[in-house]
Order: structure tokens, then sequence, then C-alpha cells
């Protein structure tokens, strides 16, 4: 008996004969396979590995949750979810989160040290076509997981300006933070949901420059930082962004960080 899979445009036939993909037998599918064993079988992953994580060891993990639409309706702001606590005893812990994007102009979303929070993120980006969106999370011992997902999109997210640009708003709000806690929504942590104004440019747009949020830290009153987050051009404009914590900071806390012009972020959360 012969069963038929259809995966991404490849048809697999199991049978008597053994599993064959595109028609050729597995082993010699694996030996012509120049996606350097990406389960997404993206062509620009051996690329992207080599200038991402060099010759450090890494491995595709379905360990890290890289959740997003099947098609983005919106190609300016489309939603990630990304969950890493199935590394938190592994290898010392999560070091950093890397997200990028295979097939955007610009790859790098966003790079995100836990610290003292989860290992858990959700954000908005812009998607210039369909593609791999990538999780590439560091454990304490160097070695790299790799989860992914796949977007379709009509694209063309980069290239476009946002709505505050387009109608000059921007200037009235930059920078400007609003930032609440929710309590009870996932068992054992307090939610922390942050909105920072502004356009974020990506730099695409004929006449307008590249101009974003580069980094956001949360400082509590001892001094101590709970998370630290690089972004990048291709965040979503008005970056909204949720994060986990295992607890609620005791004090005041501060969310602090700077754009790309220099100009600061510092605004008090309330705890």
């Amino acid at each position: 008996m012969t069963a038929l899979i259809h995966r991404r445009g490849l048809l697999l036939r199991l049978g008597t004969a053994g599993l064959v993909a595109g028609g050729l037998p597995l082993a010699l599918h694996a030996q012509n396979d120049l996606s350097g064993g990406d389960p997404l079988q993206s062509l620009q992953w051996p690329g992207m590995r080599k200038q991402y994580l060099g010759d450090a060891p890494m491995r595709f993990s379905q360990e890290v949750v890289v959740k997003g639409p099947a098609f983005a309706d919106d190609a300016i702001s489309v939603p990630i979810f990304i969950d890493a606590r199935a590394l938190s005893s592994v290898g010392g812990g999560v070091e950093r989160i890397e997200v990028v994007s295979d097939r955007n102009p610009i790859r790098e979303v966003l790079s995100f040290e836990p610290l003292l929070s989860l290992p858990m993120l959700a954000f908005r980006f812009r998607m210039e076509q369909a593609s791999p969106v990538r999780a590439m999370v560091k454990t304490r011992d160097g070695q790299w997981h790799v989860g992914s997902t796949w977007v379709q999109a009509a694209g063309g997210g980069c290239t476009v300006p946002g709505a505050t640009r387009a109608d000059g708003s921007w200037s009235r709000t930059l920078n400007q933070v609003q930032a609440r806690f929710f309590s009870n929504v996932l068992a054992g942590s307090q939610r922390l949901r942050v909105r920072i104004m502004h356009p974020m440019d990506t730099g695409l747009v004929a006449g307008i420059p590249a101009f974003y949020v580069e980094n956001l830290q949360l400082v509590d009153a001892a001094g101590q930082v709970w998370w630290r987050l690089a972004l990048h051009e291709p965040v979503s404009e008005n970056p909204l962004l949720t994060f986990e914590l295992p607890e609620r900071p005791a004090g005041r806390l501060r969310l602090v960080g700077r754009d790309n012009n220099g100009n600061p972020i510092d605004a008090e959360v309330a705890a």
C-alpha cells in the first residue's frame, strides 16, 4: 500500500519501496539538499547560519516555539510570538534570542536578552514577502537552538511608510510610552505590555532615512535590569511588545532606551 503526502510543494510517497521525496529516495534527496537540513527548506538558511552563528554548535529544535499567522493580511504589522521556556533548564538557561526573517531586505528583526524575565516575547514586524521567521536561541553553554515558522504574505511591508509618517503626526508623540501589567494571564508570571510611539522607518522608502528605536531595557529601583532588547528597522511602527516576568518587581520601574538618532526613551512603569 502506498501513501501520498503533500508538504510545501514536495510529493512524499511512502510505500514498500520506502519514502520518496520529489520522486527521489530520501537518502539521495538528502544528498541534494541545498538548505543545510532546514526543516523549511529555505535556500537562504546556509548563508544565514554562517553569518549569524558561524561555527557555533546549533540544532533545529521544537523546544523553541515560533508562532505567526498562516497568511499576513497586513504586511506592515505581522504578529509573532516566541516561547523558549522549554530551554530554561537546558545548558544553563537562555542567554539570548535573535529573531530574523530569511527573505526580508533587512533580515535582523530584534535581539532579546531575557535576564530576569521569562524567555518569551510577542511583537509585530514588517514583511517584504513570504518568508521563514526564525528565533535563534543561545543557551549559556554556547549551543544555539533554532525554531522557525513559515508566514505567507502579500508583501511590500518594508517599503511603504507607516501611518504616522504619512500624516506627519509622529513628531507629536515621539518616544511616548504606554505600559501596563496584566495579572493571572499566564500561570506563574506577570505580563508586561509596552508600546513606544515611534515611526520605525526602515530606510527603504524613498526620501525617508532609517529612523527606529535601537534599544530598550527595564530597570527596577535597585538598578537591576530585568530584560534588554535591541530592535532593528523591520519592527512595526509604534512597537507593541509583550514580556512575561516571573513576578512583578517591587518599587519603581523605568523603561529606558534610545532611538538611532539619539533621542532618549525614559518612562516610569507603574509596578
